[in-house]
């Protein structure tokens, strides 16, 4: 094959993947790492890749600590919420003491924050958004990456991690293409954080057909945070734990500004509120702890996502769909109309011309919500991802092992997508998330821990075979076609994506089915994946695109296979509205308050699963406030 290969030796930190996550490592690694050489690897152009490629309305996490608005406590007692207890909250605390420094440095590099004109403090969205004018969120903050790193490679495709040769479990840097060229790069680091992203479309989507594409989180967030890692024997938590959206039917647009800041509401086909009528028996199911009204209002404790989720499932099962989101109210008044539209034209631009195409005008019409596809994507508002260290001053014996945020991979970091157990991350956590990796990764390359590391040519050239193998096996059996794009010896890297979309939606819990599992279905699940596994050793690439659609696929695969295997081990139904245990409908804390961690071995292929202890590091100061409520009742 005449693709060169280019060989970058003596990295201390590579980064892979350059969302959010990867530009604050590059940024801190500069900071911790002077005379450190510093490179990153996209799979895109970091001036535009990522989940914030499109731009953002909104900062999702910013404490506003020095405006006396929130404390980090506060910040993982929401989450924990949300999350039905399952967090490290070591983690979550961590990321939240220094996400608004964060924040700061995002508006001194010309961030235009929205700010209050009377207080002067950055204007709610909600209690935890600010809002801001963010099309170019994405390239103004990665223009500080840019500037921190010693090179950039554009159009990466990363698919493997290196390992040492001289030591077991030790990362050595990673392998992978240029999606243009086809040229072999080769990476030979002493760190490695990973920064790539979470798994859209490994569900069936509700939007196919010449809507395919059109998803909630970024179409090219092929799991490969979770493919590299778990291909190298990292171990995962939390991959049971995808979320659901509610979201404007079809273009998938955000309802957050909406809800908290225009003030609008949801009602059924009826015009009527539909969420409390479901409540009496979801509190049966999963106990009054989590659906505590008189919580709520005590501490302004929401009501977990997952379970509002599971309200709008069954009001739509039982016939009562469309749901409304009522916006002729708000949109009566001008400021807030032009609100409504900015919210779209800042990040999800397709929201609004589909509404301009299909007259919908929210003014004179109430739009419809619908639920999506799962997604699987640790810096949203959901818990999968890598084991990850802590740190030092707050964690557990079980949660530390030397540096934080290293995975269970000597020298393998993770941030943003790619850290399980630190939900409500969102854009700022992950770009802090990446701070701190890579802080810790200097930390360890200073201590000598990288020192002897070796990568034999034996494996760069394994490596390399494998990398390509899709196009040779395209170019021997490419004139045996038998009709259209059908051949008895491969298929493609499209023909794959729909087998694996149809396997993940109907045996493992997607729309299709109303995210409804169970044990049989789960185990038929994992043997159509380990047939797929075999064909996927035959997929072919007829050129370098369908090369780079092709690995996404396989790391897709290897996600969606961690995704079943922590769904089966966990025997109960802990986020209704995300996901249903058939066969265990309810939460069980006897037995499951625990977190699910996995390995998988990467030479048999194998799946060792564990339950982890659940430490709750933070006091519940809503528990105590509603005790003290009750007890005062009662006098």
């Amino acid at each position: 094959m005449a693709y060169k290969t280019i060989v970058e030796d003596n990295i201390d930190i590579l980064v892979a993947g350059a969302g959010l996550g990867g530009t604050g490592a590059a940024f801190e690694a500069r900071y911790w790492g002077k005379d450190k050489k510093i490179v990153i690897a996209e799979k895109a152009n970091i001036d535009r890749s990522g989940a914030v490629a499109q731009g953002l309305y909104a900062i999702n996490c910013y404490m506003g600590t020095r405006f006396g608005e929130n404390n980090p406590e506060d910040h993982v007692r929401y989450a924990r919420i949300d999350l039905m207890g399952m967090v490290r909250e070591d983690l979550l605390f961590d990321m939240a003491r220094h996400v608004d420094s964060a924040v700061h440095q995002f508006e001194e590099w010309g961030m235009p924050v929205m700010r209050n004109p009377k207080t002067g403090a950055y204007l709610r969205e909600g209690r935890w958004q600010i809002m801001i004018h963010g099309e170019s969120y994405k390239p103004l903050v990665a223009e500080a990456a840019k500037k921190s790193a010693d090179k950039v490679y554009n159009r990466i495709c990363v698919t493997h991690l290196l390992m040492d040769d001289g030591k077991e479990n030790r990362v050595a840097g990673a392998v992978g293409f240029n999606v243009r060229t086809g040229d072999y790069h080769v990476f030979k680091s002493k760190a490695v954080v990973v920064g790539a992203g979470g798994a859209s479309n490994i569900f069936k989507p509700r939007s196919v057909g010449e809507g395919a594409g059109r998803v909630w989180y970024a179409p090219w967030s092929s799991g490969s945070a979770y493919g590299l890692m778990i291909g190298a024997g990292a171990k995962m938590t939390q991959m049971e734990n995808r979320i659901v959206l509610a979201r404007f039917k079809d273009g998938y647009g955000p309802v957050g500004a909406y809800f908290l800041h225009l003030k609008t509401y949801t009602q059924n086909c009826d015009g009527e509120e539909y969420e409390s009528k479901w409540f009496p028996a979801l509190e049966k199911m999963v106990g009054k702890a989590y659906l505590d009204t008189e919580a709520s209002h005590v501490s302004h404790r929401p009501i977990p996502t997952c379970l509002r989720n599971h309200a709008f499932i069954h009001e739509v099962n039982s016939g009562k769909g469309p749901i409304h989101m009522v916006t002729m109210e708000a949109f009566q008044d001008p400021h807030l109309e032009e609100i409504g539209w900015h919210n779209f034209l800042g990040m999800t631009v397709g929201q609004a011309v589909l509404w301009a195409a299909t007259d919908v005008n929210p003014k004179y019409e109430n739009p419809e919500l619908t639920t999506s596809e799962p997604y699987v994507m640790g810096s949203h508002a959901t818990g999968c991802g890598a084991w990850c260290s802590g740190p030092e001053d707050i964690s557990p014996d079980e949660y530390f092992w030397g540096y934080n945020r290293m995975t269970t991979v000597e020298g393998l970091f993770g941030a943003g997508d790619a850290v399980g157990g630190t939900p409500h991350a969102f854009s700022s956590g992950s770009f802090t998330e990446g701070r701190l990796a890579a802080k810790a990764a200097c930390a360890y390359i200073d201590d000598g821990k990288a020192e002897g590391i070796r990568v034999s040519q034996e494996q760069i050239d394994r490596r390399r075979e494998e990398i390509y193998k899709p196009m040779e096996h395209y170019k021997v059996y490419r004139n045996e076609i038998v009709a259209g794009s059908v051949n008895p010896n491969y298929i493609n890297p499209r023909q794959g994506l729909d087998r694996l979309q149809k396997l993940m939606d109907e045996y493992a819990g997607g729309v299709t089915v109303s995210y409804m599992t169970n044990e049989k279905l789960l185990h038929i699940g994992l043997k159509k994946m380990k047939t797929l596994e075999e064909d996927l050793e035959k997929v072919a690439a007829e050129n370098i695109h369908e090369l780079l659609r092709a690995w996404e696929l396989k790391h897709r695969h290897l996600a969606s296979e961690a995704v079943i295997h922590h769904t089966l081990f966990r025997e109960e139904t802990r986020w209704p509205g995300y996901y249903y245990r058939g066969d265990h409908m309810k939460v069980d804390d006897e037995n499951w308050h625990v977190l699910t961690v996995s390995r998988r071995d990467p030479q048999t292929g194998e799946y060792t699963m564990e339950k982890a202890p659940l430490y709750h590091l933070v006091g519940d100061i809503e528990d105590k406030a509603l005790a003290e409520l009750k007890a005062t009742e009662g006098k």
